[in-house]
């Protein structure tokens, strides 16, 4: 058996209740889909606090993402953000026809803040943060945010993809929801794929301002958020408290992971997200190799370095095996 553990997804399958759900939908296939997904808005809205014409939808976040910057940026206009972080982004960016400015982690796999307000130009039009940051795991903690939105130009848009956001237990990390309400630039992103494993369907969305969510809401595609994952983030914000205790699951998993791999002599960052990092440079497409031959697909960065998701128990205890052979023979 092949453990996928490549691309940070939910190793539990979908609640009964949310398949159930999803399958009822499916008999009316032949109907287009709540183009203003009015109900999955309301729902958003009161879970987040904020009002209806807060929140906008997409496709997963990654589609939100594009509609915000395609709505913000062009041709000359610069977005930064740090790196390496989401693949995402610098695609997401070239699309607009912008430009990314790519600003280096620190040591420890953060984001370097210092660097990045030294980055900002007459020509910057965003900054994304991301917290936790994926591919490493550390998140960004309130001081730094509070920062960025101080000393960073006013008519630079801040977004912050918190796609992880359910597995953090660093008690210093940013909270979006007390930042909303006075920070008008601030943009806070927000995924259905990760914590609540609706990766096959893909809904994710935005938090902001009703005036800037609604230039955004007109530039999405029209029914970007199909039937079936309507239903199914609806069905799965219902049965929120069991999916949060599947994701405690995760990070009791990922605690037990961390610890042992630590043991063994790796200096893994600190691990908010779904997904440890293993630093090795060079030495990336090796390690994947190991771990691909142990039957473990995972995501190497050519040059820099391993991300492995957290996977089941059985599945973690072969990372263990695979990484402190390899440490072992280093």
């Amino acid at each position: 058996m092949v453990e996928k553990l490549s691309s940070n997804e939910n190793p539990f399958p979908p609640l009964p209740g949310v398949l159930s759900a999803v399958t009822d939908a499916a008999a009316d296939l032949n109907r287009y889909p709540d183009m203003a997904t009015s109900e999955l808005i309301a729902a958003l809205a009161e879970l987040n606090g904020v009002e209806n014409d807060q929140i906008v939808v997409g496709n997963g976040s990654t589609a939100v993402l594009e509609t915000i910057l395609k709505a913000l940026c062009q041709e000359g206009d610069e977005v930064v953000h740090a790196w390496r972080s989401f693949e995402a982004y610098p695609i997401a960016v070239a699309v607009t026809g912008a430009t990314s400015v790519p600003v280096p982690l620190t040591s420890e796999g953060r984001h370097d803040v210092d660097a990045m307000l030294a980055a900002v130009t007459d020509r910057t039009r965003a900054i994304l943060l991301c917290t936790p940051n994926n591919p490493t795991g550390p998140v960004l903690t309130q001081a730094e945010v509070e920062r960025v939105l101080a000393e960073a130009p006013s008519d630079v848009l801040v977004l912050l993809d918190e796609a992880y956001v359910e597995f953090v237990r660093d008690p210093d990390v940013v909270d979006a929801a007390s930042l909303l309400p006075h920070h008008s630039r601030l943009v806070v992103l927000r995924t259905f794929s990760k914590a609540y494993g609706l990766a096959g369907l893909r809904v994710g969305y935005a938090v902001g301002r009703a005036r800037l969510v609604g230039g955004f809401r007109a530039a999405s595609t029209p029914f970007g958020v199909n039937a079936l994952a309507q239903v199914a983030a609806l069905e799965s914000l219902r049965h929120r408290a069991e999916l949060l205790e599947r994701v405690e699951q995760l990070v009791q998993e990922r605690g037990r992971l961390v610890a042992a791999l630590r043991g063994q002599g790796w200096d893994i960052p600190d691990a908010q997200g779904n997904f440890v990092w293993f630093d090795v440079g060079d030495r990336a497409g090796v390690l994947a190799r190991a771990f691909a031959e142990a039957g473990v697909i995972v995501r190497p960065f050519a040059g820099e370095g391993v991300r492995v998701t957290v996977g089941d128990r059985d599945a973690n205890d072969i990372v263990i095996d695979v990484a402190g052979d390899f440490i072992a023979g280093a």
